[in-house]
């Protein structure tokens, strides 16, 4: 049976608050439901429908009919008549074209493909920021990349940096006020060994130059060396620990100085990258360790055990140690600190942590110790909250940690580099240099071998683990960011060659989507904020990978299907073309990507 479902005379095309299509339907079945049930906690679910039926589909008709069956009406014989019933008590609106019951009572909802050419023509009147989803959290902290002082960043930190950064584009662009920091390992025991061993190679300190000592990865291997091997040495290097600690002011420049080597280090990646943190190390938080700890105390949270002081966490084997026997601090120490600076000084209401999956009972404990002390809500749904976002390993195509052919591990730097350099050879290989200048040529490289490298990564579940390859990230065909980056600057060019004036047509023209690939395009398009909204609220980058790629494929499939330039509906469809290349900007924004016009 299918019903059309009347349309309201509501002039605006959308809810002035909500651009979210499916939260659109979602006030709507939730009127019908109250005609139905009187139960305002039950929520209708709705969902991208996956068959012929429809676009949409609210699918909960039969788990409600099961449960409900002895409150609901004996006219309602089965879970389909139910379903029926929620489609009928639908208030109108002109988001709705038709709507069908199949099956036990999937409702399946067709979109008015006039609201739906509305809606997008509504965009490029206001902008894409009119589509950024409204969140109900204001400020969030992003803790991601955070590398240690003295190691080069290698592949192993390519993941934490790529989808924290993501991450933080997606708050931001949801209005949501990001604290992005880099929680860098610059505070510990091993300080003592590095400023000991720059010493003792360096007795001046003024020699040590940021060339001299510009190679902290053999700097660091070198003085690990020595502490192992020399005990007077370990011994001195233990004794510089207390004195950097106490704040000798003699340690604490030897200190800089190599926190300083480090730093530069890392802003070439970051550089390469696009990427912006705001540097506050494990030793920012250090002075306030102790008052943290008393707070806890006073809540009887602290206990003695062995001669550490510990927090016992309900359902793990070992307690969570924050004071050691010899009365430092530790990881935890510093990391609960960092929450409680976070949720008060720096008001976050939601505080994210991007690392391994190697680290999740760790923050798990972290987080149950904050919840015990009151700073977080029992309830994982509320706010302030404290996520762990984790991920898997980057493997090399032989299923281990991808290292290179010495087993060492692979710099940043060079990863970044070589994937450049890679695409720069295939641009010259089919003679896509010719009339282009090399400044040209590094930028279209540049841009393309590290967004291969971004998207290679993000499209993937972050949980699971992924084999890295220069080969299939550089490829022109399937889901990589080569063939997203063609997809736009085919519709760019499109619009550049009509010659027209978009803004011109943005007032005066009209869109619409009469043939097949026309509304699939369209339809892809206003599904953009609900895409953003989920990726913010699951933490999956993957999920906007996913919708870009199939943005891409129904561009192209439009592209192919209806001619623009020199058509009776060209003033529509360069509309539909700048929509597109709108939203395909905005998601390679949201990815880190630099989109180019010309491949």
């Amino acid at each position: 049976m299918t019903t059309a479902i009347m349309l309201s005379q509501d002039k605006d095309c959308n809810n002035a608050n909500v651009v979210n299509v499916k939260q659109q339907l979602t006030l709507l079945f939730q009127a019908s439901l109250s005609v139905l049930v009187d139960d305002p906690k039950i929520q209708p679910e709705i969902k991208v429908c996956d068959q012929d039926y429809g676009d949409y589909q609210c699918n909960n008709a039969m788990g409600l009919w099961h449960r409900l069956k002895a409150k609901i009406p004996t006219d309602f014989k089965t879970s389909h008549s139910f379903g029926q019933a929620l489609m009928n008590n639908l208030p109108a609106s002109q988001l709705i074209e038709s709507c069908s019951v199949t099956g036990p009572g999937f409702v399946n909802i067709v979109l008015s493909q006039q609201w739906i050419a509305k809606s997008i023509h509504k965009m490029l009147r206001d902008g894409i920021g009119s589509w950024a989803p409204t969140l109900s959290v204001k400020r969030a902290v992003v803790d991601f990349s955070s590398p240690n002082i003295a190691k080069e960043m290698h592949v192993g930190h390519l993941r934490s940096t790529i989808i924290g950064d993501t991450l933080a584009r997606l708050l931001e662009f949801s209005n949501v006020d990001v604290l992005r920091r880099n929680h860098v390992g610059d505070w510990g025991t091993q300080f003592g060994m590095l400023i000991e061993y720059l010493f003792d190679t360096f007795p001046d300190l003024e020699d040590a130059n940021d060339q001299a000592i510009g190679d902290l990865e053999a700097f660091y291997k070198a003085s690990k060396k020595r502490f192992d091997s020399d005990s007077s040495f370990k011994e001195r290097a233990q004794q510089a620990v207390v004195r950097l600690q106490g704040g000798d002011e003699k340690y604490r420049k030897a200190w800089k100085q190599i926190c300083d080597v480090s730093r530069k280090g890392y802003e070439q990646v970051y550089e390469r990258l696009g990427i912006y943190l705001e540097e506050k190390g494990e030793s920012f938080y250090n002075p306030y360790i102790p008052m943290v700890l008393d707070l806890l105390n006073e809540k009887g949270l602290v206990e003695d055990n062995e001669g550490a002081r510990v927090i016992f966490i309900e359902g793990q084997k070992l307690p969570l140690i924050v004071t050691k026997r010899d009365g430092g601090f530790n990881y935890a120490s510093s990391d609960l600190t960092a929450l409680w600076y976070r949720l008060n000084e720096e008001k976050a209401e939601w505080v994210i942590y991007v690392t391994d999956k190697a680290q999740h009972d760790h923050f798990d404990m972290i987080f149950s110790a904050a919840k015990r002390a009151g700073w977080l809500p029992a309830e994982d749904n509320k706010y302030p909250k404290a996520d762990h976002v984790a991920f898997g390993l980057v493997l090399g195509e032989d299923g281990k940690r991808f290292r290179t052919r010495s087993s060492e591990v692979v710099r940043l730097v060079d990863l970044l580099d070589k994937a450049k350099a890679g695409y720069k050879d295939k641009l010259v290989e089919r003679g896509k240099d010719k009339g282009r200048t090399n400044e040209e040529l590094e930028q279209i490289a540049e841009a393309v071998g590290y967004g291969a490298v971004k998207y290679a990564d993000l499209k993937n579940n972050r949980l699971t683990d992924y084999t890295f390859s220069y080969e299939q990230m550089l490829d022109d065909k399937g889901d990589n960011a080569v063939y997203l980056l063609y997809a736009y600057a085919r519709i760019s060019s499109i619009i550049k060659k009509s010659g027209r004036e978009i803004e011109e047509l943005e007032k005066d023209g009209s869109l619409e989507l009469t043939q097949d690939a026309e509304r699939v395009l369209g339809l892809h398009l206003i599904r953009f904020p609900e895409v953003v909204e989920e990726a913010c609220s699951k933490l999956l980058p993957s999920l906007l990978c996913k919708y870009i790629y199939g943005l891409s494929e129904a561009s192209t499939k439009f592209y192919d299907d209806c001619p623009v330039i020199g058509s009776a509906a060209e003033t529509s469809r360069l509309l539909l073309c700048k929509a597109t290349e709108i939203v395909m900007k905005q998601c390679f924004h949201l990815l880190g990507i630099t989109p180019v016009t010309k491949m």
